[in-house]
């Protein structure tokens, strides 16, 4: 592992750093890019370290604020990625500040950088996720109907298998379905399901729920089936394991089971629209 994994952009601007320095500090850098979804805690550690070692960088300042915003620390993430915009004038980060806001029991706010003459500037992907944003915003204060409203963009028309596509019909109809709109909700979801290739939602199982069916494991892939079938889906279960007593453990609910068997979540954290 090398700081060679890193954006060129990020190795000219810890090139201003002793070259010793440069090169620790890009590697903690590489591994809070690694870890960032698969152990956020251990990233967050990674970019706390290359922080203190060098938070004149802007670069820096960005990954320690996306990797505190990972781990639910608001304030800390806000921090940063302020400090990181005064740097560089530079706004990828908006959608990220204005979630940290509502992390903080600030909507008002989030919705003051969603509406900023900066987000008209972003690209499509930034916008969309500011509109998401903004339209959890809305359901913080009870304004339901108004977070329908900010997800209601041309880009709902796309046909295009994109992660910031698939989100945005996921997060429509989510909302469509606290409005009790199930019949469009399910077409939502459905569209959400049909340009996710890449997992970044759980539409499939939304729609599921909503069909009153069940997702079944098969081979490599899933398929639906009516609950009383999904017994037929099931692989026959060796004789002795069927006849084994069941594990106390499997009875008990997540927050009963030992803590290092939960994945961990920060107790500031709100859910994510």
């Amino acid at each position: 592992m090398t700081d060679r994994e890193l954006d060129s952009e990020v190795r000219q601007e810890l090139a201003t750093l002793p070259r010793s320095l440069a090169e620790v500090v890009g590697r903690h850098m590489v591994m809070a890019g690694r870890l960032l979804e698969e152990d956020p805690e251990k990233a967050y550690e990674h970019a706390a370290y290359a922080r203190r070692r060098a938070s004149r960088v802007a670069a820096v300042r960005e990954a320690a604020g996306v990797a505190a915003y990972n781990v639910g620390k608001w304030q800390e993430a806000l921090s940063d990625l302020r400090t990181a915009r005064r740097m560089t004038g530079r706004n990828a980060f908006l959608a990220i500040m204005a979630d940290a806001e509502r992390g903080l029991g600030r909507p008002e706010r989030a919705l003051e950088l969603t509406r900023s003459p900066e987000a008209e500037k972003l690209d499509v992907e930034d916008r969309i996720e500011l509109r998401i944003v903004a339209s959890g915003a809305r359901r913080d204060m009870g304004e339901t109907e108004a977070a329908l409203v900010e997800l209601q963009v041309p880009e709902l028309k796309e046909r295009r298998a994109r992660p910031w596509v698939a989100r945005l019909f996921y997060a429509y109809a989510d909302v469509l379905q606290e409005l009790g709109r199930e019949d469009d909700a399910r077409e939502y979801f459905a569209r959400a399901s049909a340009v996710d290739q890449e997992g970044v939602t759980d539409a499939d199982e939304r729609l599921a729920e909503i069909e009153g069916v069940e997702l079944v494991a098969v081979d490599d892939g899933l398929v639906w089936a009516d609950a009383e079938d999904a017994a037929d889906f099931a692989e026959p279960e060796d004789e002795e394991a069927a006849e084994a007593p069941e594990s106390p453990e499997a009875d008990r609910r997540p927050e009963e089971r030992p803590r290092e068997s939960v994945e961990g979540k920060s107790e500031e954290k709100s859910e994510e629209e």
